[in-house]
């Protein structure tokens, strides 16, 4: 099952075997460097890490399920609450605004409190709103509901990332990011395939089938989900440390306290930030060039029509019922799949192994943008053929190569652009990743509210082709300019100036 293992060189004497997806031949040292501690997240058995992960990724398919799952119900939600397709159209709209907010209030306790306490409150709120919408009798208690399950929902983004980074070496991120971005798309792709067939027993079955899962996820969290917060030094990684002082450093560390069932006081040993720490270096953020650029180019030229795509399928196929118009998302999960398995977060790691060792250099991130290119041409032409076999009334299954297309695309620019960021900045990753999700989440918020009049005023083709002219232009401007001189800007910005709560 894929290259065979080989152990790494560290210091402290003890061994850690490298992740599916290494390397033949390639030795690296562990950042960050574990500790002697057998509660250290970085020393837990393998089977425990992906117990962790499995609950993280099924949170953040839910942080999206639960925002297209009502897709394929759209017209009988018109009916209920009288509202027009636009109107219903910003009940997928509200969500994404609160999922691009809360991270800002998450992410700061969190730090504080540890990650698994965080986890279940906002499962739990989640759950709460969700059972809201099911019953909600009004357009406006249905929008106050979708705004808390999204708000409950949040941590899957900031926190579970920094869960991920808190168990997995960096010579993994890439693939680990992957399985976590993946679960993201699916969620958005797999949530109107699901709704189209709950909705068969009824409409507000749809919502209760979500309250239901997120329910399960409660219950296994309170019962499987470990702590993952751990106190750690920063030397870990700072280019002036040298790999002894390090070592030696994290080697002599004491063990962390044990913590009770479902801990409400600052975890022992890490330095809690203030509640509006968060908020502030979120701002700050945008004076650092290799993150701002990356993430704001990819949300906001690329991502941000996702769910133009998603929401405006049952209008690209009136005439079909709700069970066969989730059965059109399978385009686009198909794609979403097939990228991350064999075009992301594995590919990313190798190229920048391959590159790495051709040129007899050090890893860079700028070593992982190369999959942008074909990743931008896909998504490109993919919506091209989409609006086209639309407009023109062309068979269904075109229209299922153009979605393909997109959504490889989008896997694959998703997984680049989220490990590229933390790469540069990988003792921020909580500060790297609010960032990501702020911008990620509101692009999505923006969208819905002007597909509809665009593609009335312009047309199906002109207005999804434009969308793929913005793509490929940005990628040009944006990933050429990194791959130019993103190497010299992260040296001319040097490291971030606060510092990390761990």
């Amino acid at each position: 099952m894929g290259s065979p293992k080989i152990k790494e060189i560290i210091k402290p004497s003890s061994t850690h075997e490298l992740e599916a997806g290494s390397f033949e031949g390639i030795e690296t040292t562990l950042r960050p460097m574990p500790t002697n501690d057998p509660e250290d997240p970085l020393n837990w058995p393998r089977w425990k890490k992906y117990v962790t992960l499995a609950h993280v990724s099924a949170f953040y398919f839910l942080f999206t399920f639960l925002t297209t799952v009502t897709v394929p119900t759209f017209p009988a939600l018109q009916e209920i609450f009288n509202a027009t397709y636009a109107e219903i159209n910003y009940t997928v709209a509200v969500p994404a605004l609160s999922l691009a907010l809360s991270p800002l209030m998450w992410s700061p306790l969190a730090d504080r409190y540890g990650r698994r306490i965080i986890m279940i409150i906002g499962c739990l709120i989640a759950f709460i709103s969700t059972i809201g919408s099911a019953v909600a009798k009004s357009y406006s208690g249905y929008m106050a509901a979708r705004f808390f399950q999204g708000w409950g929902v949040g941590p899957a983004s900031s926190v579970g990332l920094q869960i991920i980074l808190d168990m997995f070496f960096e010579h993994d991120r890439g693939q680990k990011t992957g399985y976590w971005t993946l679960a993201i798309d699916l969620g958005l792709l797999f949530g109107p395939l699901i709704g189209g067939f709950a909705a068969l027993v009824s409409t507000e079955f749809v919502a209760w089938l979500t309250a239901i899962l997120f329910g399960t996820l409660l219950i296994s969290m309170i019962l499987f989900l470990p702590e993952t917060a751990y106190p750690r030094q920063k030397s870990d990684g700072d280019e002036n440390s040298s790999g002894d002082d390090a070592s030696n450093i994290e080697a002599s560390r004491p063990p962390r306290p044990k913590l009770p069932f479902l801990n409400f006081r600052t975890i022992p040993g890490i330095k809690a930030p203030q509640p509006w720490d968060t908020t502030v270096r979120f701002f700050r953020m945008f004076a650092y060039p290799n993150v701002a650029i990356s993430i704001m180019f990819y949300c906001w030229s690329w991502y941000w029509f996702i769910l133009c795509v998603i929401t405006m399928i049952p209008a690209a196929y009136p005439t079909y019922t709700a069970q066969v118009q989730g059965l059109l998302f399978l385009g686009l999960i198909l794609g979403t799949v097939v990228g991350e398995a064999f075009f992301s977060g594995t590919l990313s790691d190798r190229i920048v192994a391959f590159i790495s060792r051709t040129r007899k250099q050090p890893r860079t991130p700028e070593m992982r943008l190369w999959l942008f290119w074909p990743a931008s041409i896909l998504s490109s032409v993919g919506l091209v053929i989409f609006g086209l076999s639309i407009h023109y009334g062309w068979h269904w299954i075109v229209g299922q190569v153009g979605m393909a297309a997109f959504a490889l695309g989008i896997q694959v620019g998703n997984t680049i652009a989220t490990t590229y960021a933390i790469d540069c900045h990988p003792e921020h990753v909580m500060d790297v990743v609010v960032f990501y999700s702020f911008h990620l989440n509101l692009s999505a918020f923006a969208s819905p509210f002007w597909i509809v009049p665009l593609v009335d005023m312009s047309g199906w083709a002109w207005a999804f082709s434009s969308q793929a002219i913005i793509i490929a232009g940005c990628t040009i401007l944006c990933v050429g300019f990194l791959q130019l001189y993103g190497e010299r800007l992260r040296n001319w910005k040097g490291p971030i100036s606060w510092s990390s709560a761990l």
